[in-house]
């Protein structure tokens, strides 16, 4: 049993005059299974003086030896949340492994705190007839059979119904009858034994029988308890604000509450009465679960019952239907917050939410990173872990320094850590703060979302983190990632933890299939547009299409600096000007004459690197979505493994996004601009030779041979 979890404050839940013996064995059993001295439940029996025996408890201890399948602590755990006890009742307490978040306990009763309501007992205006008349006009229509017993026999000091008694005379003929019998009930329903009292049914029956097939309305349920104190009966049914049609007293230990319950067949009724008594028992009222069959027989008011008067303390009370009642018990707990005015606060506005990612997300809010594939969206979500542990920029944008949590659902323990020091060692920056990042290796062991929450809620409750990061929720979705309903309810998982840590949460989601560069942003994401439109920010990559040329650029760019690299590094840093470092052809030349051999053929391999790691890099286009703070303009980036890094030259700020053209219709289209690239540069030479060679005038044939064959010499 989690240590956590003190089982003494527990017990303060769980009457032990309601229990039975079993169930108060076994208490004793959890106790002494879960470390617990004797004295505990030695004071806690205590608090049913008509059965406790002192010494009776260690007595009984010890014989508890142990068995294969122990009584756990789990027993008074279940005991206590059937009694209104919930995870919320604790302070400052961990929520359990298995916990579910926002639980709706209906727990309305506080019961540390209800007083008990007294019965006032009709003494002055005692009209036996009146009150069954009551009831029958409350319960029934006219024409509606009543089944009622009066005989009864004794059995173990208890009057038990003699017989099926009454079954076939309708409401309205009884109610006729009663009005004329001068008081005498008996000369109606026939002569009872007052020391037993009568017995109503409740529900209307057929005239062929007592049995629940013979009932032709489920119109009512019985509430009784004959263990809880009576005033406090009384209290409880009322806070509860239960439809009750009739309440009378049994004229013993019990209230009799007819409780609306308006089933259309027996099988709702069976599973209203199981809600029913559930709320009931939540609220600390100890049902008596026998009564739970719709033919069954009740007290009748108008009775005597020994010295004591069975009669109807109250009718038409708490809501008036079981639509209603239901529809409010569950929203007693609904843990919502009440409304406010906004002249109220309009001088005394709460403060926003500090920004955790300047101009793009606040700390307590949701933000989803969207894109395809290959766009390094982990190592995207890597980078901000260590910009926010380190309090340092994330693609340009200043963010806020703390301790962050990072859920890896997809890497194994080894490549996810070594990818978190590449991330370092690239942007080669110290790693100072490293105790700020937590890593919680979940492959192989994720689950659903909803169930992830709570245990994630567990850890991170006292932790402080200002983020955490879930990398990627396809490990953890639950059902159909396009029913919006469904996604709706999955995404719901993410605020209750924004809410219960007070940090903020950020995941990130994958394109559908086929090319986005034609779409909106927000409707890139698979599946529902509820992934786009639930987080607080949307942050969408897109690929762009690096032309031919860009690409020729940006090598003899990386070249020429991986040369000027290698020229500083060996003593020639003042060897060459500004315009030759921008130069890939002066620089070689450079290399070439003033480095040996050996030393230019190592800085070939390099400029050879530098070919291959612009070769490999991807260009992207980050457009945001945002509900705090106003859109910004697209963001370009390089994804240069293992980092991205922003475009700060604008040299991608002209590329478009992929388009959905095919691979073969886009190398078609490379080779027809290669060959007009060609054929400009051929007219380019011919008008050239024109100019140089004949004044501007038309060349001839043997001229231009002649041109051609005076470069092939020089050549």
């Amino acid at each position: 049993m989690d240590n956590e979890l003190d089982l003494t404050m527990l017990l303060d839940y769980i009457n032990p005059a309601e229990l039975d013996y079993q169930e108060w064995v076994n208490v004793g059993m959890a106790l002494k299974h879960e470390g617990y001295s004797v004295s505990v439940w030695s004071d806690w029996s205590a608090k049913d003086p008509k059965r406790y025996h002192p010494g009776e408890c260690e007595k009984k201890w010890s014989s508890f030896n142990g068995t294969a399948q122990p009584v756990t602590g789990g027993t008074i755990v279940q005991m206590a949340k059937e009694n209104g006890w919930s995870f919320s009742s604790g302070e400052d307490r961990a929520l359990d492994w298995d916990s579910e978040i926002g639980d709706n306990e209906c727990v309305v009763v506080n019961r540390n705190w209800i007083e008990g309501k007294e019965l006032t007992s009709p003494e002055e205006n005692w009209n036996p007839a009146k009150q069954l008349i009551t009831y029958l006009e409350t319960l029934f229509e006219e024409n509606e059979n009543v089944g009622y017993v009066t005989k009864s026999y004794e059995k173990d000091g208890k009057f038990i119904p003699a017989s099926k008694g009454c079954f076939d005379r309708n409401a309205g003929t009884l109610i006729k009858k009663l009005s004329e019998c001068k008081g005498d009930i008996g000369s109606v329903l026939g002569d009872y034994d007052k020391n037993a009292g009568a017995w109503i049914r409740f529900n209307p029956l057929d005239g062929k029988g007592v049995r629940n097939e013979n009932v032709t309305e489920f119109r009512y349920a019985l509430v009784e308890s004959d263990s809880t104190d009576i005033k406090r009966q009384n209290a409880i049914i009322r806070e509860l604000e239960l439809p009750v049609a009739c309440l009378v007293y049994s004229g013993k230990k019990s209230i009799h509450a007819i409780v609306r319950i308006d089933a259309a067949n027996y099988d709702e009724y069976r599973k209203r009465v199981d809600f029913l008594y559930s709320i009931c028992q939540k609220n600390g009222l100890e049902i008596d679960k026998q009564n739970r069959n719709p033919s069954r027989l009740s007290r009748m008011p108008g009775v005597m019952r020994g010295e004591n008067k069975q009669y109807i303390i109250d009718t038409n009370i708490g809501k008036s239907s079981w639509n209603e009642w239901k529809e409010w018990i569950e929203a007693v707990n609904d843990d919502l917050p009440d409304t406010e005015n906004m002249a109220d606060v309009w001088s005394d506005l709460p403060e926003l939410s500090p920004p955790l990612i300047d101009g793009i997300l606040r700390q307590g809010h949701k933000m989803l990173i969207a894109g395809p594939s290959k766009a390094g969206k982990s190592y995207a979500l890597i980078e901000l872990c260590c910009s926010i542990a380190e309090g340092k920029k994330w693609l340009g944008f200043s963010c806020t320094r703390g301790k962050v949590m990072y859920v890896n659902l997809e890497l194994d323990r080894a490549s996810c850590l070594h990818r978190f020091k590449d991330v370092y060692t690239a942007l080669q920056w110290p790693p100072d703060h490293l105790d700020n990042i937590d890593i919680w290796n979940l492959r192989g062991k994720s689950v659903p979302m909803d169930k992830l929450a709570p245990k994630l809620i567990r850890r991170a409750v006292k932790k402080n983190y200002i983020a955490i990061i879930i990398d990627p929720i396809y490990k953890v979705i639950t059902g159909d990632e396009n029913s919006a309903d469904q996604m709706a309810h999955f995404c719901n998982q993410f605020d209750k933890v924004c809410t219960e840590l007070g940090c903020a949460v950020i995941y990130c989601h994958h394109h559908s299939k086929g090319a986005q560069g034609g779409k909106r942003s927000m409707d890139r994401a698979s599946g529902s547009g509820v992934f786009a439109r639930d987080p607080d920010a949307l942050l969408d990559l897109i690929e762009l299409e690096i032309s031919e040329a860009l690409l020729t650029q940006e090598k003899n760019s990386a070249a020429s600096t991986a040369m000027a690299a290698y020229l500083d590094s060996h003593g020639h840093e003042d060897e060459y000007s500004q315009d030759d470092a921008c130069s890939r052809s002066a620089m070689q030349e450079l290399c070439k004459s003033k480095l040996t051999v050996e030393e230019y053929k190592e800085a070939m391999e390099n400029v050879s690197a530098a070919d291959k790691r612009t070769e490999s890099r991807t260009a992207w286009r980050i457009e945001g979505t945002l509900r705090e703070f106003p859109r910004f303009p697209p963001i370009n980036i390089w994804f240069d493994y293992p980092v991205h890094k922003a475009d700060y030259s604008d040299v991608l700020k002209d590329l478009e996004a992929e388009s959905d053209t095919p691979g073969w219709q886009k190398a078609i289209h490379k080779r027809k601009e290669k060959n007009a690239e060609k054929q400009d540069k051929n007219k380019a030479k011919f008008e050239n030779a024109v100019a140089l060679s004949n004044f501007g005038n038309p060349p001839t044939v043997k001229q231009i041979m002649e041109s051609k064959t005076h470069r092939r010499l020089r050549s």
